[in-house]
């Protein structure tokens, strides 16, 4: 109970320092290895992220975890992220591995069961995407797409002519083709 609420000032203020020092290097860190490590995140770079932060508290709690240590562990997840997702743009059956694949769950004025059942979506949540887009009728809607980011992608129905069909079905978009 001694230290509930002050250990000692020399505590105190090697952990402002190690805040600010991680805080610096972290911030320099994401901005050299780029947009990736903090844009739109998939399970992956969701992992990166979390255990990041992760070393990053210990560095600057932990007494027995020296900066430069906490840091360079920062940079090692940085290169592995960088060195995976190089790869992963080159090489697609190693992409598929490490991502997951965007599901549509609505399609064509329906909710797909099996694919909201599999991506653990509810309706309501569909309907918030389509909302959030300004769509308020199902019948304006092509698609919803369950990205690898985990956001709901909303697909408009196009305005053109060309949108139907020999047989007056609705022809799906290029972007959706390889997802059916």
């Amino acid at each position: 109970m001694d230290m509930l609420f002050f250990d000692s000032t020399q505590t105190l203020i090697r952990m402002v320092v190690s805040a600010v020092v991680v805080y610096l290097c972290i911030v320099l860190f994401h901005k050299v290895s780029g947009k990736r490590s903090t844009s739109q995140l998939n399970n992956f770079d969701w992992v990166v992220t979390v255990m990041i932060g992760s070393i990053g508290a210990s560095t600057i709690i932990l007494k027995n975890v020296p900066i430069i240590e906490g840091m360079a562990s920062v940079v090692t997840l940085l290169i592995l992220q960088y060195l995976v997702t190089t790869y992963a743009s080159v090489s697609a059956e190693f992409a598929n591995v490490i991502l997951s694949e965007p599901r549509v769950v609505f399609y064509q004025g329906q909710f797909l069961p099996e694919a909201m059942r599999k991506e653990r979506l509810t309706r309501q949540e569909i309907e918030c995407a389509m909302r959030s887009e300004g769509i308020h009728d199902f019948e304006e809607v092509a698609a919803v797409i369950f990205e690898s980011d985990a956001k709901l992608t909303v697909v408009p129905k196009r305005e053109s002519n060309d949108r139907f069909d020999e047989q007056g079905n609705i022809k799906p978009s290029d972007t959706l083709k390889p997802l059916l």
